[in-house]
């Protein structure tokens, strides 16, 4: 074993140990999002990985150029300092993560963590890189013997193109057909089975106008586990009554599951005559809620849009995954855009031969992969002549092409953060803080809302972070970044990356979880002008704020109890 040991230390680039090392002290810098030990191991692991290959071709090239090499006692000198000089960086930098982390967590009202977890951090790191380090091995053993062979029938510079693109073809082929497919299988069945779980405390509907109820076209059953979820979540009339002192109606909600019917077209009509049945066009707003990639849509949304409406409001949903957002954008990106454009389609034909003065106001809602989605639901030349009310699209994907072509367009001082486009009379953006009403001009009839979390790493993940800067980096930071936040090639992307991952893990309000009373200020603006000023919207949220702690407080209660 300790044989094994040095000639595996022994066989290591010195080069590539050095700049790995630098690239792991790099990644215990904070981001958008507070990371756990365990994931800040493997991003870790992984830059110090990414630091050793490019070690090892640094070390190749200087070789290939014939450059001199220190050797014999000189090179066991300078090895040992520059191991010296990388052991004072991971410690000094291991000293700082933690306050790193606090920061950024207090930013977020999150407790302090008293350690970074070292000792969990470096054992995943290890794994992560010793088992890339495996794999570069094996694909180099690989290459070695495949040029072997080809140098019996071709050239040698023909022979290692040939054996790097077989093994490439080969390594490609087992990851991804084997791997990559089974695991994707795997998933497929669990969330599968997620969606279609009855949950006990949303029994099977008995009001005529409920989706899924004993008058409805659509079977309870098929409805996925998110639509259910919608349909029987949310203010009734009787809580909208109660949070805001005033006359109500009961909301109305209607979601086609995956299994409702066959095609995208078909669920689509199936909405279409669900909404005709039920009256939602005879009531004064309509919104087209586009879900993410699990078909859950954001109750924290729906439940300020009608309590603003008083419940005079239809939602209509339609489910086109049950995987994660992530998940399905990966798998099959189309048939999300399949689907919204099927549904927008459906709905906005009907809507538009509805006399003006007989129809609602039509709006579109998405959050993340449904805010993508419900971007692409339409092109300009279908609403140009008769355009929809507006739109609140939160958390957008940094791929989203409404929110990256009005953000490069953004007036000169404004932070892509928080961008203000011209003059607002269409395009305005907010955050935790209402900027929606600060010196824009009046709204014009067609309105576009960005709610969007300067921590959000779905909206701020950005492919070119590799080698540019991104702009939301550049001073003024957002009040929820880290004031320790710096850029560094490669590193930030493979951070940035890691963020996305765990977005949802921050407190609402932070990251890729908005929240009802930000959501509240954004449909307030989109949906008025109205009775609702700022003092009754401030206590709207300050009674459903009590009203949901002190649920929480008997739902642990009961817990303890049982």
């Amino acid at each position: 074993m300790q044989k094994w040991m040095k000639t595996f230390f022994s066989s290591l680039c010195g080069a590539g140990v050095v700049l790995g090392t630098l690239l792991v002290a790099a990644s215990l810098t904070p981001t958008l999002v507070p990371r756990a030990p365990l994931m800040q191991g493997a991003l870790s692991g992984l830059c110090f990985a990414m630091g050793y290959g490019l070690g090892v071709l640094l070390r190749g090239l200087w070789r290939s150029l014939g450059w001199p090499e220190v050797t014999g006692r000189w090179r066991q000198w300078s090895l040992g300092v520059l191991l010296l000089i990388c052991l004072a960086t991971i410690i000094g930098a291991l000293w700082w993560a933690a306050e790193w982390q606090n920061r950024l967590r207090a930013l977020m009202h999150l407790p302090a963590i008293d350690s970074a977890g070292p000792f969990t951090m470096a054992s995943v790191a290890c794994a992560v890189f010793l088992l890339l380090l495996f794999l570069a091995r094996l694909f180099q053993r690989m290459k070695r013997a495949m040029t072997g062979r080809f140098k019996q029938r071709v050239p040698a510079p023909t022979a290692a193109l040939l054996a790097v693109l077989v093994s490439a073809l080969i390594f490609w082929n087992v990851g991804n057909g084997l791997l990559v497919q089974s695991v994707l299988r795997m998933m497929d069945r669990s969330y599968s089975e997620l969606d279609a779980r009855l949950e006990e405390e949303r029994p099977h509907p008995t009001a005529a106008l409920k989706t899924g109820g004993p008058d409805s076209l659509l079977k309870w059953s098929t409805l996925g586990r998110q639509g259910r979820r919608m349909v029987a979540d949310g203010p009734d009339q009787a809580q909208i009554q109660a949070m805001t002192g005033r006359t109500a109606q009961e909301p109305l909600r209607v979601y086609v599951g995956l299994g409702s019917a066959d095609s995208p077209k078909q669920r689509a009509q199936l909405a279409l005559a669900e909404l005709q049945r039920i009256g939602a066009f005879q009531r004064a707003n309509l919104v087209i809620a586009t879900p993410t990639g699990t078909g859950w849509v954001d109750q924290e949304s729906q439940q300020a849009l009608e309590y603003l409406l008083l419940g005079d409001v239809a939602t209509v949903s339609v489910q086109y995954s049950y995987f994660a957002s992530w998940l399905a954008l990966l798998t099959s990106p189309e048939y999300g855009v399949e689907t919204s454009r099927a549904v927008f389609a459906a709905v906005y034909d009907h809507w538009h031969g509805l006399p003006k003065d007989q129809r609602p106001r039509l709006y579109l809602q998405g959050l993340s992969l449904g805010a993508l989605n419900s971007d692409l639901s339409h092109d300009l030349h279908q609403v140009i002549g008769d355009p929809y009310d507006g739109a609140l699209w939160a958390g957008p994907p940094f791929n989203t092409p409404t929110w990256r072509n009005v953000t490069a367009m953004r007036n000169a001082g404004s932070p892509a953060w928080l961008p203000r486009v011209r003059d607002g009379a269409v395009v305005r953006f907010t955050a935790q803080q209402n900027h929606l009403e600060e010196g824009h001009a009046p709204w014009g009839p067609y309105r576009v809302i960005f709610l969007q979390y300067a921590s959000d790493a779905v909206t701020f993940f950005d492919p070119l972070a590799v080698w540019r800067k991104p702009e939301w980096m550049n001073p003024p930071l957002g009040p929820d970044v880290s004031p320790d936040l710096v850029w560094i090639p490669v590193v930030s992307f493979l951070q940035l990356s890691f963020d996305i991952m765990v977005a949802v893990s921050p407190p609402m309000g932070f990251g890729h979880v908005y929240a009802f009373e930000h959501y509240v200020d954004a449909w307030a603006s989109l949906t008025g002008p109205s009775d609702w000023d700022a003092e009754r919207l401030a206590e709207l949220k300050t009674r459903v704020a009590k009203a949901r702690a002190e649920a929480e407080e008997a739902a642990a209660a009961k817990a303890q109890r049982d």
